[in-house]
């Protein structure tokens, strides 16, 4: 995994002050997290020795709500992308204008090689470090890169055992039989999907006539493959880890959605052509989304990107200089603080729930959620085109702005 680096939200935070008017005191504010914590966590793995952990949490900013954000398990995650993470999840939120910070949290390790009780041990261990910088009125955790519902559980468990009562507001993305809301799961994917149709004209075209490749078939990569299909969208090519593959007249996603269940990779579905990730970030089509990991498209493919749009469903798939030459050649980014927000939009609602203990119906999860995203999309080309600079920037705007308003009305 390539990191991204908290220097780049300085650097479009200074970006954001050469553009609009903004209080140097604002900007000095946001280029610091609040509060940054690593911890040591022990371990007892299955062999009975102790294996020492890192982990970390970043809380960034706090000034419109409780921070969020989710913790991942990575065997290269570190403190610097950590930081960047909680930054964008605060800009995130300010975007979609809900009442949350921003936060990320970290534990430095390859998931895929310890044993479920091991990774069970090292969640509670965690959860021991944290206990006191957490819960759901200071910091909501949530699942990213190799965590998921269960780990969730058992995060809720722990911090429930140690406040003597059920808290299932701590986290969200937890299993829906204990306080999950419906439409979490592909709530980030049906989000973009929202956002693309909305978007379409800016490209002059419609939803039967796009070509769509994605560049990642995990959770988020094959849910929106899933959606983008019963909207009428022709995906022609799509690719994991192992390789990608292509069907020029359409991909039917259901069979490769079910070889890829039956083999753990796209690569070898029937009826396709295999290409390489590269390969398909330089496919001519409409649309490319990028929905793997960061920094996916850089200064040395940048000029062989043929999509007109590029919607931006991993966080940071493109590195600034990437993101500058696409934007000299006219290409139209949906940047991800707007494209991707939907995951943290359906958190908020899961936490609304569980606060209220009542659950919302799926048609009414889907219609706040589109509600929001539009309006959030309107917001971001309306500042587009008064300032009359990139998606991007705009939604940056939007987050400086939201922000420093919270920051002076509280005081700083």
């Amino acid at each position: 995994m390539t990191n991204i680096h908290f220097s780049n939200i300085i650097k479009n935070l200074e970006r954001v002050s050469s553009i609009i008017d903004i209080d140097e005191d604002i900007i000095e504010i946001l280029s610091s997290p609040q509060r940054t914590i690593h911890v040591s966590i022990p371990v007892r793995m299955d062999s009975g020795n102790i294996e020492v952990f890192q982990g970390y949490r970043v809380q960034y900013n706090n000034a419109r709500g409780p921070y969020k954000g989710g913790i991942r398990y990575h065997p290269y995650t570190g403190l610097d992308e950590i930081q960047a993470l909680a930054a964008l999840m605060a800009f995130k939120c300010t975007v979609a204008n809900i009442p949350f910070g921003g936060a990320k949290g970290g534990v430095k390790a390859d998931s895929t090689k310890i044993s479920k009780g091991e990774l069970e041990r090292l969640t509670r261990g965690y959860i021991d470090k944290i206990y006191e910088v957490i819960g759901p009125q200071k910091d909501i955790l949530a699942p990213d890169v190799y965590t998921d519902a269960q780990i969730m559980a058992w995060i809720m468990d722990e911090y429930s055992k140690r406040t003597g009562y059920n808290v299932t507001t701590v986290v969200t993305g937890k299993p829906i039989e204990i306080g999950c809301s419906v439409e979490r799961g592909g709530s980030t994917s049906l989000g973009g999907v929202i956002i693309l149709k909305k978007a379409l004209g800016l490209i002059k075209t419609k939803t039967s006539d796009t070509k769509v490749a994605i560049q990642g078939f995990g959770k988020v990569g094959s849910f929106i493959a899933g959606f983008l299909v019963k909207e009428g969208f022709k995906i022609i090519a799509v690719s994991d880890v192992s390789g990608g593959i292509i069907n020029k007249k359409g991909l039917d996603i259901q069979e490769v959605l079910k070889y890829n269940q039956k083999t753990g990779s796209v690569t070898g579905c029937p009826r396709t052509d295999k290409i390489t990730n590269n390969e398909l970030l330089e496919l001519d089509v409409d649309v490319l989304i990028p929905a793997a990991v960061e920094n996916q498209i850089t200064e040395e493919n940048a000029d062989k990107i043929k999509a007109k749009m590029v919607l931006e469903m991993a966080n940071a798939p493109i590195t600034q200089i990437a993101d500058g030459m696409l934007e000299k050649r006219g290409i139209i980014i949906i940047p991800d603080i707007l494209a991707n927000s939907g995951g943290v939009i359906v958190s908020y609602f899961e936490w609304i729930q569980d606060m209220q203990a009542y659950c919302w119906s799926e048609k009414e999860v889907i219609k706040k959620l589109k509600d929001i995203m539009i309006t959030a999309f309107d917001r971001a080309l309306e500042k587009s085109k008064s300032c009359k600079t990139s998606l991007r920037m705009a939604s940056y705007i939007l987050a400086v702005e939201g922000l420093s308003t919270a920051i002076n009305l509280r005081g700083k």
